[in-house]
């Protein structure tokens, strides 16, 4: 099973679809990468998912760095993306290149992705110049939720706005929450591949938080599809644990050491 690169990636768009999930602890990225999923990301969702804030904004540069280790010495194949996180890269050029840089040497990642448009051109460029692929994110930026909310992305702006991305280097965009006809749009107008979450099916890609797609989030959304009901599965699974051990049913002789 060979590492997959920025290239193959690329290679995808036009020919077969791309596929990414999250993960942020070593035994989810090891499933997801002996399924065959291309991209894992270890997104700034893990503020959500695994610390429990109401936003992505409380994550760390640390705590990310720290989430992308343990995950990146599950993967063999897929490529392992860290996501920048709120105040990593708006304060300085400098700031946001030595961030990023710490993703691949401390982190162990393959790249970086980025909220932002035309703002971020500059960074994005230094970075591809200096060796780290940056994967572009547009449409609904959660960083921003108190500025924008999580209202549908529809100004066909961004389509200049990929391209700016493409053009200073990005290899792949995220499409978040922007509507399907946009995304086509937008998917059409670059050379690059396009990885929407919310953004319907025209996309190169699709990207879902895992504990969402296998149903450990119990909250519903409209662009998720739960293959699993996991939340109820594990709660089932506790409960019988609970009542074994206070039956005396567990452990049993057989699960015991002379």
């Amino acid at each position: 099973m060979s590492k997959l690169k920025v290239s193959d990636i690329v290679s995808k768009k036009g020919k077969e679809k791309i596929t990414s999930l999250t993960a942020y602890d070593y035994i989810t990225a090891k499933i997801l990468d002996e399924a065959g999923i291309d991209i894992i990301l270890v997104g700034d969702s893990l503020s959500n998912v695994i610390q429990g804030n109401t936003t992505t904004i409380p994550v760390s540069m640390d705590e990310m760095i720290y989430h992308c280790k343990i995950v990146s010495k599950a993967v063999e194949r897929a490529l392992v993306i860290g996501d920048m996180p709120f105040m990593s890269y708006q304060i300085s050029l400098e700031e946001g290149i030595r961030n990023a840089m710490r993703f691949l040497k401390e982190g162990n990642c393959d790249g970086v992705k980025i909220e932002g448009g035309y703002e971020i051109l500059d960074l994005v460029n230094k970075l591809t110049t200096y060796g780290v692929p940056v994967m572009g994110h547009i449409g609904l930026m959660p960083q921003r939720v108190h500025l924008y909310g999580y209202k549908l992305a529809t100004d066909e702006s961004l389509i200049d706005v990929a391209k700016s991305l493409e053009q200073a280097g990005a290899f792949s965009i995220v499409l978040e929450k922007v509507s399907y006809k946009l995304a086509e749009k937008i998917t059409k107008a670059i050379n690059i591949p396009t990885i929407g979450i919310a953004s319907g099916p025209h996309c190169d890609g699709q990207v879902l938080v895992f504990h969402d797609m296998i149903g450990l989030n119990k909250q519903k959304f409209k662009f998720v599809r739960k293959y699993l009901n996991a939340y109820e599965l594990f709660l089932n699974a506790v409960k019988n644990y609970i009542e074994d051990v206070k039956g005396n049913k567990f452990p049993s002789l057989e699960e015991s050491y002379e």
